[in-house]
């Protein structure tokens, strides 16, 4: 019941500041886990080379030959009483790729290149067969290049569009090592990345290498092609080394951060007090507060609502509630979960019934409570042994079809045993299943093991 809501998230700066950097990092750093924040990214224009949804449905090619293929783009356009446009040519393509080798598309586009008068490829068009080579499972980029070669003699060098299709072709494909290759290469070749495509870059591998690696990457990017880290670059470190609670790192990267000529911004303080509220450190998650007010730095809700989650887990109710007085007296609003924390930090300390009150006072202000907020009071009511007051929220939430977390559902059906309410545990199995809160085989796993440690109890004396 301790996770973060999702209204903590908040979108990432899109400062596009130059600075220098060394990033060595001070230890031995470990492979970075799973991120849960979702940066704010520019998406390119015809990212994919696909067509518009109508005419990209249409299957023009049941086989991969490619004479049938000629053949049958021959007649088409032969039959056509007008110039077919450049997004039909397209689709056509398309329609080839999806289907074929990248070979076989090059010499489809070269043939209507060189037999359809009305047809003049943009850089779209290359981009559908650019994909294709880059999603096809290939440890070199010799298919990559292929393509690109191809665009280079029919006039068209690649640019930044280009690169940035190229990249997150590959690094979506799963062939990150191929992409850094390539950016290098391109960048080589007077078609640097933008800040968009080195920032997902940079998230990518931050995702599935180790960061001394990414370090190493960014270094060589800054050095041999003066491609230097902005302030979203940084964030994007401090939240990876946040999440994997690498705190001491945090705080060096903050420090690298200033001497670039950067400031901290409310998001990089955010992400760095989530770090420490993770570890249940709340005073280190008020002293961050501190320092960004004495910066200059306006907090925003999603400050707020991650120093109160992270002093409510950490047992500082009290603390946690006067801030969300000053939250309001500054002109931000709380919302479910502002409320949703403190009840479970309430709950955590045997308070169930004032954070039932709190449902009260947050349904007063305006505030709908969430399937969240339900769940963590109907866990905390029934860990206080209130079954009652439990069964009775359950009533509401029923009522509402909101869907039962796996904590929530299991101390609940507990409660019930305990109590010799068997016949009412398995309607709240049976609730489980139809709502789809949990998987069947999740739900019942909990049933059964609840009702063998009930006979377990009987058995002892400790349940009626």
């Amino acid at each position: 019941m301790g996770k973060f809501p999702p209204s903590f998230r908040s979108a990432i700066s899109k400062t596009n500041l130059k600075g220098s950097l060394t990033l060595t990092p001070t230890e031995s750093l470990a492979p970075h886990q799973e991120k849960t924040h979702n940066f704010l990214e520019k998406q390119p224009p015809q990212l994919s080379g696909k067509i518009p949804d109508d005419s990209r449905t249409q299957n023009f090619f049941k086989s991969p030959d490619l004479k049938e293929a000629k053949t049958l783009v021959n007649s088409i356009t032969n039959a056509a009483k007008t110039p077919l446009d450049l997004r039909f040519h397209n689709s056509l393509l398309q329609s080839y790729a999806s289907i074929s080798t990248v070979d076989n598309s090059i010499s489809l586009l070269g043939h209507m290149i060189k037999t359809l008068p009305s047809f003049s490829p943009k850089r779209s068009t290359y981009h559908i067969v650019l994909i294709q080579a880059c999603k096809t499972p290939d440890s070199s980029l010799s298919l990559v290049h292929k393509v690109l070669n191809f665009m280079v003699t029919n006039g068209l060098k690649p640019d930044q569009v280009t690169t940035d299709i190229a990249i997150r072709s590959l690094c979506l494909s799963g062939r990150e090592d191929n992409a850094v290759e390539l950016v290098k290469e391109l960048a080589l070749k007077q078609s640097p990345p933008d800040t968009f495509t080195y920032n997902f870059l940079v998230k990518i591998l931050c995702k599935c290498r180790a960061l001394s690696t990414v370090y190493s990457f960014i270094d060589e990017m800054k050095t041999a092609f003066d491609i230097k880290p902005d302030l979203v670059t940084y964030t994007i470190l401090i939240d990876n080394v946040c999440n994997t609670k690498n705190l001491r790192e945090a705080t060096r990267l903050v420090g690298v951060l200033s001497e670039s000529g950067f400031k901290p911004d409310c998001f990089v303080y955010n992400t760095i007090m989530k770090g420490y509220c993770m570890l249940s450190r709340g005073s280190e998650a008020v002293a961050i507060f501190k320092k960004m007010k004495e910066e200059g730095v306006e907090p925003d809700l999603v400050t707020y609502n991650t120093l109160i989650f992270g002093l409510s887990k950490a047992g500082r109710v009290n603390e946690a509630r006067k801030y969300l007085k000053t939250m309001v007296e500054t002109g931000h609003f709380p919302d479910a979960a502002t409320y949703t924390s403190l009840m479970n930090g309430m709950c955590r300390e045997g308070q169930a019934l004032g954070a039932l009150s709190l449902l009260e006072e947050m349904e007063a202000e305006g505030c709908s409570p969430n399937s969240c907020t339900y769940n963590t009071l109907l866990h905390g009511l029934c860990k206080a042994r209130l079954l009652q007051k439990g069964i009775e929220l359950y009533g509401v939430m029923k009522a509402g079809d909101m869907k039962l977390e796996t904590a929530s559902y299991a101390t609940f059906v507990r409660a019930l045993c305990r109590e010799g309410r068997v016949a009412e545990a398995y309607e709240i199995f049976d609730y489980a299943i139809e709502s789809k809160s949990l998987t069947d085989v999740a739900a019942y796993s909990t049933l059964e093991s609840t009702l063998k440690w009930l006979r377990k109890a009987k058995g002892q004396g400790l349940a009626v």
